[in-house]
């Protein structure tokens, strides 16, 4: 085995946020025995290097839904795969006329037009701070790394149908939690972020065991040589998982990582 590939929230971590003793053991248990570690998330940068520098993660982190590739000691941003600036501004066009308020995230900042309740609560929930800009067709004038739309899962059921009518293979576009719609270039996803990370550290995403939950893990779990979902992931990963695990209530990524090592032992 090269690597294990994980995701962040509902794998290794729960409602809580917290990264639980015994999956921190674990993934130090990995590297001390040669394999690689990588987290892929959605998450920005600067959400996701607290819970690196707690496992005592080195390796660069596949954030953003692999549109950025992070060093998490020297910082230095790797790759980065935003979103081409026309295009996003229709995108934010396209979301705003249909009666949505977006998240924007320009040098891992996060903006906004105003802060709204939604706003509010998804920043509480990665303990980001908020800029807000007002206008945000007036503001930007940089590509913007992904955007992502927080609303009531049914109401984004009901918006992504029509993004896809009218953005196709043009966007990126998968929930990552059931009210977070995520918006990224076409040209990424965490499993690209993983044969980068993999081509960068010289190992092979076909010796990596990938760990995942939603429907943003579904190329994650495809680039990998083998892919297991938790317990009550999205049904789509179920089905393409090779094994499942219980979730991060239970340590599960943490139980197959053991069993791992010790069938090697």
């Amino acid at each position: 085995m090269a690597a294990f590939a994980c995701d962040l929230d509902r794998t290794l971590i729960g409602e809580t946020g917290v990264l639980r003793p015994r999956t921190v053991a674990a993934l130090a248990a990995a590297r001390d025995a040669g394999i690689q570690v990588v987290i892929a998330t959605g998450r920005m940068f600067r959400s996701v290097l607290p819970y690196a520098e707690q496992a005592g993660i080195a390796t660069p982190l596949v954030c953003y839904q692999g549109a950025a590739v992070v060093d998490p000691v020297s910082r230095e941003w790797l790759l980065h795969e935003p979103i081409p600036l026309a295009l996003a501004r229709e995108a934010i066009a396209a979301v705003q006329e249909a009666g949505f308020s977006l998240n924007c995230y320009v040098d891992d900042d996060l903006h906004v037009a105003r802060i709204t309740e939604n706003a509010r609560a998804y920043a509480d929930f990665q303990s980001l701070p908020l800029h807000e800009v007002g206008d945000l067709l007036a503001w930007i004038e940089r590509p913007p790394t992904k955007l992502v739309v927080v609303d009531d899962p049914g109401a984004l059921d009901e918006l992504r149908p029509r993004l896809e009518e009218r953005f196709g293979e043009r966007l990126f576009i998968a929930k990552s939690l059931p009210y977070f719609l995520e918006l990224a270039s076409p040209s990424v996803s965490k499993g690209t972020g993983l044969t980068f990370v993999a081509a960068h550290l010289g190992f092979e995403t076909e010796r990596t065991v990938a760990f995942g939950d939603g429907e943003n893990d579904l190329e994650l779990l495809e680039r990998a040589g083998y892919g297991v979902s938790v317990e009550r992931g999205h049904d789509a990963l179920l089905a393409l998982a090779d094994w499942t695990c219980p979730g991060p209530a239970e340590e599960g990524v943490a139980q197959v990582i053991e069993a791992y090592l010790d069938s090697r032992a």
